[in-house]
């Protein structure tokens, strides 16, 4: 199981992306797409067209690291928008179905507290 602080932000990236990119490219997307800092601790995820692999990017304390993970079988189910966001932000529940395969169009979030903010 993954665990983040709560601090940690998570930021998907919805327009197809050709995942040869390493950190550099990557980083680059995360500062267009985002308009946030790569190097903030945050996670910036990226899917490849066919949504079958993902890589995401983040700062671990002294340099950036990549996560990357294929499926064998099927693809990675990415949250549906009413608008042409090339991005949007993620919580941590989301980010744990995402990559556990389940359809986040079907699992619906209850309502839950929110502190003004």
């Amino acid at each position: 199981m993954l665990s983040l602080p709560s601090t940690v932000r998570i930021f998907l990236c919805r327009t197809p992306t050709d995942l040869r990119y390493s950190f550099d490219r990557l980083m680059g997307l995360a500062q267009q797409v985002f308009e946030q800092d790569p190097l903030s601790g945050h996670l910036f995820l990226f899917v490849n067209r066919r949504r079958d692999r993902m890589k995401i990017l983040f700062w671990d304390h002294d340099g950036l690291c990549i996560w990357y993970k294929r499926l064998e079988v099927g693809c990675f189910q990415l949250p549906s928008t009413t608008g042409d966001d090339q991005g949007l932000e993620l919580d941590y529940s989301q980010l744990a179905m995402l990559l556990g395969g389940i359809d986040l169009t079907s699992a619906r979030k209850r309502k839950r507290y929110r502190q003004a903010g």
